[in-house]
């Protein structure tokens, strides 16, 4: 019998978010003081759940829930990879609250969604997404699925090696500013191997994990 599928959500941790394996959600959690996270056994009720968040973001995610995005059949564009995942960041103010995920392309199901993190901007979001995919990849020992983001300045970090962000650490964005070291540090020990694609967003319309905001 196969394993029924969990969603976790953390509300409080190193990178608050929806997870789908409970490896990805004990890295959150674990030595994390004050941690809270529970399991789901459907997305649409740990999104729902993610969404009660503690009060100072609840109008921020309202925003988001607002704009949401028509489902599109991209088997009837040719040139996009429907094996790929693609990824997004999207932040409110610059910098402000920010947020990244992945979706598969052939489904627009949501792999993976990490924020909103505070004093973020749209850069970091989309560099992180583009380093949480492979991470999550490589751990799956998956080198052959191809990654999508509209980003030119995230495939910039990627080429450089690291990010090269404008931002300045503060009390405010201290959380952001670990997770994205820990981002360049996974960087620089690891080769990413997949495909990494750029989202052709003039001929295919906007990338299947965008938030949906413009």
């Amino acid at each position: 019998m196969a394993q029924k599928r969990k969603f976790y959500v953390v509300w409080d941790g190193r990178a608050p978010g929806i997870y789908e394996s409970w490896e990805e959600c004990k890295e959150q959690i674990d030595g994390f003081p004050g941690a809270r996270y529970r399991s789901f056994d459907n997305q649409d009720a740990a999104t729902e759940a993610f969404r009660g968040r503690p009060e100072e973001h609840m109008a921020f995610l309202r925003r988001l829930a607002a704009h949401k995005n028509a489902p599109v059949d991209y088997t009837t564009i040719p040139g996009i990879r429907l094996d790929a995942i693609a990824v997004d960041g999207a932040c409110s103010h610059n910098p402000g609250p920010m947020e990244y995920r992945g979706v598969r392309v052939a489904d627009g199901a949501e792999i993976f969604r990490v924020g909103p993190l505070e004093g973020g901007t749209n850069n970091i979001g989309e560099y992180l997404a583009l380093i949480h995919v492979a991470a999550l990849l490589d751990r799956r020992g998956d080198r052959t699925t191809p990654i999508y983001t509209d980003s030119r300045t995230a495939l910039a970090w990627l080429r450089r090696g690291h990010s090269n962000t404008k931002i300045e650490p503060t009390a405010l964005n201290a959380p952001l500013m670990a997770i994205l070291a820990r981002a360049d540090a996974w960087l620089a020990a690891h080769r990413i191997v997949n495909p990494i694609l750029k989202w052709d967003t003039d001929a295919w319309g906007e990338i299947p994990a965008d938030f949906g905001r413009k």
